[in-house]
């Protein structure tokens, strides 16, 4: 991981207040190794909602990793939460890492923009061409199948605080419509202040408090 990428990171999370956990990861590194044994180090310390967080950002780095898919089984096992299966195509567009999906996407490119301008320059090897055009189509095609699958993860976040309370409004007052149980993964679609508007997985929605949540996918914000 390039420490350019590290850094922004550990300044997002410690922006969102957790101070702890940016040095957590400072010492364990962005990976997917790093991740899984912070995740690991929180479930062992009783706080399923960190565990996880990392076990998912650890699972978006190596999809394919058995253990940490375990893992995470377990932890939302012991907080009485189902497991999250994956559908057919998710699995599909996972078979490779991030890293390796992200050079089949170059490769593509590269493919289909030489055998367009080998079409310009000559008229010879015709079906090389088209082969070269329907191979680096397929690898956009498949860089562009793992884009969409992955993209609702950017939205996604997870509760790492014991019962938060989802609201009508963004106020921090009134009766809650529910309470959201630590470990829970909800998807946010918008964001007032220091509330967002969560959805969750059997689909009710409400607001709740930003620090009471931390997003799967970590975003840059200046300190």
């Amino acid at each position: 991981m390039k420490t350019a990428a590290i850094a922004a990171f550990i300044v997002a999370v410690a922006a969102s207040g957790s101070q702890a956990h940016a040095q957590a990861v400072a010492d364990t590194g962005y990976s997917a190794a790093g991740l899984y044994n912070l995740a690991n180090s929180y479930a062992r310390a009783g706080q399923p909602g960190m565990a996880v967080l990392n076990y998912e950002r650890a699972a978006l780095l190596a999809p394919n990793d058995a253990d940490i898919q375990a893992n995470l089984d377990d932890v939302r096992a012991s907080i009485h939460l189902p497991p999250q299966r994956s559908s057919r195509l998710d699995r599909i567009v996972k078979l490779a890492s991030p890293d390796t999906v992200a050079w089949i996407g170059v490769l593509g490119i590269v493919i289909v923009g030489a055998s367009l301008f080998a079409a310009t320059v000559s008229l010879r090897f015709r079906a090389l061409r088209i082969a070269g055009l329907i191979l680096g189509i397929s690898a956009l095609g498949f860089t562009t199948c793992n884009a969409l699958v992955q993209w609702p993860k950017l939205r996604q976040a997870v509760v790492i605080v014991k019962e938060t309370p989802v609201r009508v409004s963004p106020v921090p007052m009134g009766d809650a419509l529910l309470q959201l149980p630590e470990g829970e993964t909800v998807t946010v679609t918008a964001q007032h202040e220091d509330f967002v508007l969560v959805r969750t997985r059997t689909g009710r929605a409400g607001w709740a408090a930003r620090a009471d949540l931390a997003d799967v996918v970590p975003r840059y914000s200046k300190p």
